[in-house]
């Protein structure tokens, strides 16, 4: 057999071209896969990452700071704390108005190892002590204050009602400069110092202090204090006193945080507001600022003015300013009932409810009844408006309420009524019968109305006001719609027991109807002290306190549950400022308004003076045009 060498010697230059062009596929994925690579990194360079966006454009790191871009940071930590600590310790550091992160740092330690040392401590304290009384030697206050702190401690402990940790707590503030950083710095000391509270600025641990009040959970400084339960509750920043809400009016800046107090009241679970201040505190300016934005939210308002301090105000947005008084047109008939409201009142219910505020109003004005008289009083009222064909099948949209003198003439037809009659005279024929014997013809159809009690006397006032306030009562019933009553010294009310039930009841009541009762007095004491009084503060979601005298003072503080501080706040305010309550919720305020405003709500009669005397010259300028 031959053998043929050729074909074994063409096997190794096919393997060999076999091999080469998959070095060259190779080669060319390689080549491929670079350039991808090169493409990807071209094109994250320029696309803008988070990290980015939050990095700063430089960081330095000094000795005693760091700059982060044009910003300058430092780290202060507490170092040792006092025996007592207060609750919200904190406060006036977190509501400094400047930029700054808190960190908190909890370590538990075990009951175990802490018992064993304070017995240790406890041995130590108690052989000093009998060592000393062995010498004669006066005895130590403060290593037996020691003992019965650490007694009461390892009670508790072994109890456990306590429990025992190292705490860390770290304050890093930022500013844009140098001199900015120190100052604030040199203000969050001072405050750490007049609370006993020991605290030092980072020296060489600039880096590790910023690294430890970032939002990572990393301690890097570790400077701990040994403390136990109680204490560290108390240093919860649980205290920031924020009045902000989405909707609502402006009613002040926030003197915690110089942040804006807004707030609807209508939100709340009753839109009820009373204010509190003594004379030339403000009262009056911050409820008229309240009206007026109101007013531009659509609300309607309906005041009682009892020294002509709104007229400015009506006559400036167009409101209705009505005079109530003995020889005024304008008559508020006591005897009106509501218009018709539905079917979700009786109309003998309305009748009935009638009937008693008006012999409420009755009382005040005979200067009481006795059981007799009440029960007379009590028949005549329903014949009077029977007279008028008022009964529980009447159509009250067309009858015509009955006035004082009907009720004189049903008088004089009852036995044992003479007493009664001859004391209704003076309301009907005599001195006073230009206040309540004629109907009603007043008009309250518009956005702002004033009822002006100035020119009454002061025996008048709480009548005229009961009246008044019945009729608002009325037409608020008849319609919902979301309006404000401001009762103006509203302690002219709370004098007598009828008046106060009634106001009482409209306060308790009022929120059904949409309406909202602001109720402003400077006599604090004779409004707190009744049991009317203290009711109506209670079922008013709003409270605004303002500067307090010395003499009520501490009434305001027991009603309103107070601190001393807030106390010595209330004693120390300027004008304009105050303490306003919103629900469970309360902050330092300062009432503030633009100079539009302050044109239109001023109460200062210097300022008033001048607005006239402008007025004229401008009148004069013009031509009376």
């Amino acid at each position: 057999m031959a053998f043929k060498p050729t074909s074994l010697s063409k096997q190794p230059t096919i393997k060999h071209g076999l091999f080469k062009r998959a070095e060259q596929q190779i080669t060319e994925q390689a080549a491929e896969e670079l350039a991808t690579l090169e493409e990807e990194r071209v094109y994250r360079e320029g696309v803008v990452s988070i990290r980015d966006l939050i990095a700063p454009a430089a960081f330095n790191v000094e000795s005693r700071h760091i700059q982060l871009g044009t910003i300058f940071c430092r780290t202060i930590f507490v170092v040792s704390y006092p025996r007592y600590i207060s609750i919200g310790w904190s406060s006036p550091v977190i509501n400094l108005s400047v930029a700054m992160d808190i960190s908190m740092f909890f370590y538990p330690v075990k009951a175990a190892i802490i018992l064993k040392q304070l017995k240790n401590k406890v041995g130590a304290l108690e052989a000093q002590i009998n060592a000393d009384a062995e010498k004669g030697a006066p005895r130590d206050p403060i290593r037996e204050t020691a003992l019965r702190d650490i007694e009461q401690l390892r009670d508790n402990l072994t109890q456990g009602t306590e429990h025992f940790f190292q705490f860390s707590f770290y304050v890093t503030v930022y500013a844009e400069n140098l001199e900015r950083l120190n100052q604030i710095s040199e203000d969050i000391e001072g405050i750490f110092g007049s609370k006993l509270i020991t605290s030092r600025k980072v020296l060489f641990q600039a880096e590790q202090g910023f690294n430890s009040t970032l939002p990572l959970s990393n301690d890097e400084l570790v400077i701990a204090f040994n403390m136990n339960s109680s204490p560290i509750a108390a240093s919860f920043p649980f205290i920031s006193a924020e009045l902000t809400s989405d909707d609502g009016i402006l009613y002040g800046i926030n003197r915690h945080n110089n942040s804006l107090i807004l707030f609807d009241r209508f939100s709340l679970q009753n839109a009820n507001m009373v204010v509190f201040a003594t004379s030339g505190a403000g009262k009056s300016y911050a409820i008229k600022l309240e009206i007026l934005r109101s007013m531009m939210m659509g609300i309607d308002v309906i005041v009682i003015d009892p020294e002509m301090e709104y007229k400015h105000l009506c006559d400036a947005v167009g409101g209705t300013y009505i005079s109530i008084s003995l020889s005024s047109e304008s008559k508020v008939n006591p005897f009106d009932l509501p218009r018709p409201v539905g079917q979700e009142t009786s109309t003998a219910d309305i009748i009935r409810g009638a009937v008693i505020t008006v012999k409420g109003l009755l009382r005040i004005m005979l200067g009481g009844l006795t059981t007799i008289q009440d029960s007379l009083i009590d028949r005549a009222l329903i014949e009077t408006y029977a007279k008028k064909d008022i009964t529980a099948d009447a159509d009250l949209s067309t009858v015509e309420a009955p006035i004082m003198q009907d009720l004189q003439e049903i008088l004089e037809g009852m036995e044992g009524s003479d007493e009664l009659v001859l004391k209704l005279k003076k309301y009907t024929e005599g001195t006073f019968a230009g206040l309540f014997n004629a109907p009603t013809n007043v008009d309250i159809r518009n956005q702002l109305v004033v009822f002006s009690v100035r020119d009454l006397e002061d025996e008048l006032r709480p009548l005229a006001i009961y009246a008044i306030v019945n009729y608002i009562w009325n037409v608020v019933r008849s319609e919902r719609k979301k309006r404000m009553l401001v009762i103006d010294e509203a302690w002219w009310l709370m004098q007598y027991e009828d008046s106060a039930k009634f106001m009482f009841a409209l306060v308790k009541r009022c929120r059904k109807y949409y309406l909202g009762v602001t109720t402003i007095t400077q006599d604090v004491n004779d409004f707190l002290r009744s049991q009317y009084g203290q009711a109506i503060v209670n079922n008013s979601a709003l409270q605004l306190l303002m500067k307090q005298s010395p003499a009520a003072i501490d009434l305001v503080q027991k009603v309103f549950l107070l601190t001393d501080s807030e106390k010595y706040l209330l004693l120390e305010s300027a004008v304009g400022e105050g303490i306003f309550f919103a629900g469970n919720k309360h902050a330092a305020i300062k009432v503030v308004a633009s100079y539009t405003e302050d044109q239109l709500v001023t109460t200062n009669p210097e300022q008033l003076l001048q607005i006239e005397k402008s007025k004229k010259e401008f009148a004069e300028q013009t031509g009376g045009r």
